[in-house]
This record gives structure tokens, C-alpha cells and sequence, in this order.
């Protein structure tokens, strides 16, 4: 019998998963799953804020239009449309939560600019709106009776009507592979969400927290779900250069507010790559880094704000203040030294409009998904709008379903493996996948390079599936596994990818297709 059986499953505690528990929770059982605690996720880490037009047609004209901009032609605008018109909703939802996003002096909501944006419209919490929104949303969803927490628990693989001998049932539930013990867990739910984050650890340098390697992707792959647009990893451009400093990000805002970007000379250089300057989208300004740094032969450039009151910097950009100085580097007298990271995955599991994947209940909600909001570029600050739109949408279809009653599942097998030899495989193989992704499938790519990245790829990947085939499955083994796949779905678009276009830049085709098309790719079969 299965040991575990929920109304819902939500397997993700950012902002994505925990708006969706919350709006679920007066109405189903819900257990809500984190791969460590609760906390440890992107939200968490997220510094610049929410985008969300004014509630006027010409705000939601103007934000529709700055999104579809940094999209490079591959927004979907139904979806677009759909999210920023609920924009102003999802900000009083949160506020309503009791997050506690920043004032000006008369009492309205400071409302900041970032880079893309042709107005200001993003509300934030000083430069920590992400601590703000998770800490907010954290006390209500351990408050809540009908939400059950599990911490510490890795999703291994989603399990399928036809896995447990229902194939009109869709998802029914999922293995989780318990931190804490090693073993596995059975969980049967009569509906499923991913909201795991994206892929960025799939390269070296990142943004990301540690647990960002597209399990919500890989599962969803494997079940048979198609993925899109895997090939627009979006680059942050300033993520602190600092050999102490692990993935600690520049927000967006400090360049929104006036910062500039400079070389080691103190020569400024965004000019000469866009009009726009600093207030260029993302991925112009990390090709235009990357580009000077290549040229000069530089470690990293830098970022001056300096150059405004240094009190106004300190109660701008406290957290980033206060880091910095930590690590010696006093912002308001000097620059900030940094580079370009891995930082969003645009593309994911496709989802329509009400965050249905293509396995009958089965969600897909945030970074893990494909909505067609992103297109080939991120406008910065639309991510955890995103999260909080389909949160609601994906609710509200769950709630219209009926509850299947409880079913029996199939409990993981493992009576044909035994406990790894020699772990120093795992170790190798995601050190060595990290370091040739950043290589050859980075900010600049050509068709050698890639080449090259499948190559290696196939090698890893038969080495990780003989692996996982005779060993108990660990914490490692099952993101090395999903890592590794998740590489393949990003290369095998980014081939597909005959042109230059938003945050996929290549050598060999430098200018971007008259048409503009979607990467889809379809897995031959469940697996």
C-alpha cells in the first residue's frame, strides 16, 4: 500500500509553490516539498523586485510592450497580455500576505526601474524583495493546518497512470527521495506541480542556489511532457567577482538607479554597444561584458554607483552594501567588481495558460515552466510575476477537478542495486559537465562548440545511467542525472537554433531569421 497519499502535491517551496499551497490549502491537503529547508530557494535570493504596470491601459500598454522588446519575437502575447494584466492583482495578493514592500516618504509604493523597462514599475523590499516575499510566505505556509511540510526531500521521478497500471489517470503522484534517511518515499496525489526552479548549476558560474538543477524539467521529460526554448539560458551580467563571494548577485536596480558600467581604466563602455546603455536588455549587456572582458583580456569589469550620496546607496542597497563590505569593497567610494553568471532558464516544461503540462495533472509553474512570457530574453523583474499569476491560475484549475480517491502505487524497487563503489564518479562528472557547458555552450556559441558539448554530453551520459542502473540512488547521483539531461535538452535546441537571436548568440549565424519560431522538442516516449 502507499504510504503517503495527499490532494495535492507542490514540489517546490519558492514563491511559485508556496502561492500555489496557499491559494489551495482552505480547500485541499497539501504537502509541500523542499529539496532542503523551506527557505534555501531562488525566491529567497531574488534582490530586484516584481514588475507590475500601473492598472491603466496605457501602463499595461507600455509593460506588455517593453516585454515583448526584450523577448526578441518569441513572446507569446496571449500570455504576455494575461500576466501583466494581472499584474496589479498579484501585488495585492502579496500585499495582502503581509509582505512588507518599500515606501516613499508620502506612504505610496516606491516603485523602482530596471533595465529594459521604459518607466518605473517595480515594487520591491529595499534590495532583498525575494527574502521578503519567501519569509512572508514561509510564516503563512507553516501556519497553515491543511499544508503539510516536507524539508530535506529530493523529487526522483514523477509517476504515471501507465507506471502504476492506470494510463488514464495522467500523474499520480511522485518518488521522493528523503535527504535525511536515503530512502525513498511513495506519495500519491490526484494532482501534481512542479515548481522547482530552473537549470542554472548546469553551468560553473551562477547565480543560482545549489538545489537549481532542473529537476522539475528532467522529471517532466522523462514522463513524457514536451519541453520548449531550453536554448535561452538568460546570463545575469553582474554577479560580484570576488574569490570568496559564491554567487552573490548585483541586482538589476543599482544599473536602474544610475549605476555605470566601466573598464579597469575607468573608461565607461556600454554606449558603444546600445543606445540604451546600462538600460539595455540582460542579454546586451552580459555579450557586451563578456565582449570587453574577451577584448582587453580582463578578469572582470566593474559597476560604479559610487558616484551618488553615500547615504542614499546605503538605504537603497543595504544587503548589497553591507556584502560588499564584508568582503572590502565599500560601494559608496569605490566600484563593484563583476562578471556575467548563469542566472534564469528562460525556456521549460510547455504549460498553457492555466499551467497544464501535457500529462493530464500534471503543473508546471515559475522558472521550471514554459509559458511563452519570456521568450528569447527574460524582462527583468517579470519572473516572480510570473510565479505569482500562474500560482493563482494553476489553483484555480486544480480546485475546478474533482479528487481522485487514493490509489495504490507501485513502491520504488531497489532490490536489484546495491551502494555506490566509488563515488568520485559523481563528483568528477558534475564538475567536469559544469566546466564544458560554461566553455562551449555559454554567452557566445558556435556550432563547433556545441558539437563538441554533445559529444561529451553522450559520454557522460551512458557513464550516469550505468550508475544510477546499480547503485542506490543519493542526493548527488539524482542531480547529476537530471543536470546531465537537462545539458543535453539545452544543446539539442540550441543546434536546432539557426540564427542569432535574444540570449542565444552564435558565431557561425550572427543575424537573427526573419521569422521567428519556438524550439519545441517532444520526448519519443515516456520513460
Amino acid at each position: 500500500m502507499t504510504a503517503h497519499c495527499f490532494e495535492v502535491l507542490v514540489i517546490g517551496s519558492g514563491l511559485a509553490g508556496q502561492s500555489v499551497a496557499l491559494r489551495l490549502a482552505d480547500q485541499r491537503r497539501v504537502l509541500l516539498v523542499a529539496k532542503r529547508s523551506l527557505t534555501d530557494t531562488a525566491t529567497q535570493w531574488a534582490q530586484g523586485g516584481i514588475a507590475a504596470a500601473l492598472d491603466t491601459p496605457e501602463g499595461i500598454a507600455s509593460h506588455i510592450q517593453d516585454t515583448l522588446i526584450a523577448g526578441a519575437g518569441l513572446c507569446n502575447v496571449e500570455t504576455v497580455r494575461f500576466v501583466v494584466e494581472h499584474g496589479h492583482r498579484a501585488i495585492e495578493w502579496l500585499i495582502a500576505q503581509g509582505v512588507p514592500f518599500t515606501r516613499d516618504a508620502d506612504g505610496s509604493y516606491h516603485l523602482t526601474r530596471e533595465g529594459g523597462h521604459s518607466e518605473r514599475r517595480i515594487y520591491h523590499s529595499a534590495d532583498a524583495t525575494g527574502a521578503a516575499v519567501q519569509e512572508t510566505l514561509t510564516a503563512k505556509v507553516r501556519a497553515h493546518p491543511n499544508i503539510t511540510i516536507w524539508e530535506n526531500h529530493l523529487a526522483l521521478d514523477l509517476i504515471t497512470g501507465a507506471r502504476a497500471g492506470m494510463p488514464e489517470r495522467g500523474c499520480v503522484g511522485a518518488y521522493l527521495f528523503d535527504r535525511t534517511t536515503g530512502r525513498v518515499k511513495t506519495v500519491a496525489a490526484s494532482h501534481t506541480v512542479l515548481a522547482t526552479g530552473g537549470a542554472g548549476k548546469v553551468y560553473l558560474y551562477s547565480t543560482n542556489p545549489d538545489i537549481a538543477t532542473g529537476d522539475g524539467i528532467a522529471m517532466a521529460w522523462r514522463a513524457g511532457c514536451r519541453v520548449a526554448n531550453m536554448e535561452f539560458i538568460q546570463f545575469h551580467p553582474t554577479c560580484l567577482y570576488h574569490p570568496h563571494a559564491k554567487s552573490f548577485l548585483i541586482s538589476e536596480a543599482v544599473r536602474g538607479e544610475g549605476g555605470i558600467l566601466k573598464l579597469p581604466n575607468g573608461e565607461r563602455f556600454m554606449p558603444r554597444h546600445d543606445p540604451r546603455a546600462e538600460l539595455a536588455p540582460r542579454d546586451i549587456v552580459a555579450r557586451a561584458i563578456d565582449f570587453e572582458m574577451k577584448k582587453h583580456g580582463l578578469d572582470c569589469v566593474y559597476l560604479d554607483i559610487s558616484h551618488k550620496p553615500a547615504e542614499w546607496i546605503r538605504s537603497h542597497f543595504p544587503t548589497i552594501t553591507q556584502r560588499c563590505l564584508e568582503l572590502g569593497i565599500d560601494i559608496t567610494r569605490e566600484p563593484i567588481p563583476v562578471v556575467p553568471a548563469a542566472h534564469y532558464t528562460c525556456g521549460g516544461v510547455v504549460v498553457d495558460l492555466r499551467a497544464r503540462t501535457d500529462l493530464p495533472n500534471l503543473y508546471a509553474v515559475g522558472e521550471t515552466s514554459c509559458t511563452g512570457l519570456h521568450g528569447a530574453n527574460r524582462l527583468a523583474s517579470n519572473s516572480l510575476l510570473e510565479c505569482v499569476v500562474f500560482g493563482e491560475a494553476a489553483a484555480n484549475d486544480i480546485l475546478a477537478q474533482p479528487v481522485f480517491p487514493a490509489c495504490v502505487l507501485p513502491e520504488w524497487d531497489e532490490s536489484q542495486v546495491t551502494d555506490p563503489d566509488e563515488e568520485v564518479v559523481i563528483s568528477h562528472n558534475w564538475d567536469e559537465l559544469r566546466r564544458f557547458m560554461w566553455d562551449y555552450v555559454g554567452i557566445v556559441r558556435s556550432d563547433k562548440r556545441l558539437l563538441r558539448a554533445m559529444h561529451r554530453i553522450r559520454l557522460l551520459k551512458r557513464e550516469i545511467d550505468e550508475f544510477y542502473a546499480h547503485f542506490r540512488v543519493n542526493n548527488d547521483l539524482i542531480e547529476l542525472r537530471n543536470l546531465v539531461l537537462v545539458a543535453e535538452l539545452i544543446v539539442r535546441s540550441a543546434m536546432r537554433r539557426k540564427e542569432s537571436r535574444g540570449l542565444h548568440y552564435s558565431r557561425d549565424y550572427s543575424e537573427p531569421l526573419p521569422k521567428a519560431r519556438n524550439t519545441v522538442l517532444r520526448p519519443r516516449r515516456p520513460r
